[in-house]
Parts: structure tokens; C-alpha cells; sequence
């Protein structure tokens, strides 16, 4: 592991970091292939319900890929393959995972860094964050899946928008568009951070699952959907133990205490 990637555990939520704060957190190979390292580790701790991404430093969420990096990791046809090859692999892990994520936005979130937290169910950002896609300022090739991505969230109009001029959205501009969910003053951007997470993790994890399966199958083309995936899901709601706690809590008026079985 990198020391440019460290993991955070707070309760039953897990924390991902991106740690290069002298670059604004830019990304390096090393740093996708500890990233993924990290996310695989919390895919498989059933202790973990929640999953935040978020970036070192008051500057920066990921300020998109390492240029100084490029002439080593980029420049020649295989490292661009195998550069690729382990950053998208980090990517769609954390845009298919079954557990609930969330990005923690802390100033500028810009290229694959913005990518990254399109992956995220939540993005929360600090009033001065900044956002924007400048491929086309720096001649890179931006694919579908990630354009898509974007569309899907943000409507055609602005991801044209966004891509075509590479220009940085402010925060309340970004929020307009719904490419985050949330936005508050840098100085409470913990506390909501915090809220959100904890509400969230203290839910019944298979509802929770249930509900995060149904929204990757939701963002599928129809013909690819597999709702036996979701029907499954919801199954695993209704025979849990967690459905009858959830009930008996209710009746008792006492909060539930969910085990995720």
C-alpha cells in the first residue's frame, strides 16, 4: 500500500483517501492501484457499511490524474494499457459495489477525480469546491462509459456543457445541476459529512443493499436489468432477522440495532 492512499475506519464506516496534498491530490498508478487495493479490502469486511472517498488536505477532493507522471505511466501504448487497466478497474469497482459510498468534497474535484466521485451514491461538497472535465484543454480522449456517467446525472445539456468548454463549475452552479447532492460551508462539511454517514450505516445494511442494487440495475440499459438480482434483495429484506428487530423496535419505540442478517 502507498503511503499516497490511506484507510480510515470510523465505527461501520470506512474511508479512503486520497493523500497527496502537495499535487492537490493528483493521481498517480500507484495511487489507483492502492485505491483499489483499499476499496477490495472493505468489499469484503462485512463490519463495513459504508464507503467514503475523499481527498488529504483543505485543497483538493482529486484534482484528476498525476500530468507530471504522464512521460513515465502514459506516454507509450502498453503503459497507457496498463495505466488504464488498473485505474478503470478502481473506477467501476466503486460504481458497482453493493454497499453505499459517498464522496467528501473538499475544494477541487476535476477530471478522473471528478469521475470518481460520479461513481459515489452521495457527494457532499464544501461551498468552495470546484468542478470541471478539462480533457479537451489537455487533448486526452474521454470514453462513453465515464461520458455516460456523467450524462446520466447531470442531463446531456450540461454534460456538454461541462465537456465541450473544460471550464471549472463552482459549487452552487454544480448543485443546480444535481452533480452534487449536497452543499455546505466548508467549516460544517464534517459534521453533515458525519451525520449523513452514521444515519445511513445505523439502517438495516440489507435494505440498504437492497436499494443500492436496484439503482446499479436502475443504470443499466433496460435490455441488460437483472431484477431477479433485485427481487433476491429484496427477499433477503423480508427473511432477515433484521426485519423482525426492525418491528419489534418499532412497536417498543426503542431504536433498532441491525447485525445485517
Amino acid at each position: 500500500m502507498t503511503d499516497k492512499i490511506l484507510t480510515q475506519r470510523r465505527g461501520s464506516v470506512a474511508w479512503i483517501v486520497f493523500n497527496n496534498p502537495a499535487r492537490h491530490n493528483a493521481v498517480s498508478l500507484e495511487m489507483w492501484q492502492g485505491a483499489a487495493d483499499a476499496l477490495r479490502g472493505f468489499m469484503d469486511d462485512e463490519s463495513v457499511r459504508l464507503i467514503g472517498i475523499t481527498g488529504a488536505g483543505e485543497k483538493a477532493f482529486i484534482s484528476g490524474a498525476d500530468i507530471s507522471k504522464f512521460e513515465d505511466e502514459r506516454a507509450q501504448a502498453e503503459a497507457v494499457k496498463k495505466y488504464d487497466a488498473i485505474s478503470t478497474g478502481f473506477v467501476e469497482a466503486l460504481a458497482t459495489i453493493e454497499k453505499p459510498t459517498l464522496a467528501r468534497i473538499n475544494g477541487y474535484c476535476l477530471g478522473g477525480g471528478l469521475n470518481v466521485a460520479l461513481c459515489c451514491d452521495l457527494r457532499i461538497a464544501s461551498a468552495d469546491s470546484q468542478f470541471g472535465i478539462p480533457a479537451a484543454k489537455l487533448g486526452l480522449g474521454y470514453v462513453y462509459k465515464n461520458f455516460r456517467r456523467l450524462a446520466d446525472i447531470v442531463g446531456l445539456a450540461h454534460a456538454r456543457e461541462i465537456t465541450f468548454t473544460g471550464e471549472r463549475i463552482d459549487a452552487a452552479r454544480a448543485y443546480e445541476m444535481g452533480l452534487v447532492t449536497r452543499v455546505v460551508p466548508k467549516a460544517r462539511l464534517d459534521d453533515e459529512v458525519t451525520k449523513m454517514t452514521e444515519t445511513i450505516a445505523a439502517n438495516a445494511p440489507l435494505t440498504v443493499r437492497a436499494f443500492k442494487i436496484n439503482a446499479l440495475e436502475h443504470a443499466k440499459d433496460p435490455a441488460d436489468r437483472d431484477l431477479r438480482r433485485s427481487r433476491d434483495a429484496v427477499k433477503a429484506c423480508f427473511d432477515s432477522q433484521d426485519y423482525v428487530e426492525g418491528r419489534r423496535a418499532f412497536m417498543e419505540k426503542r431504536p433498532p440495532q441491525f447485525k445485517g442478517h
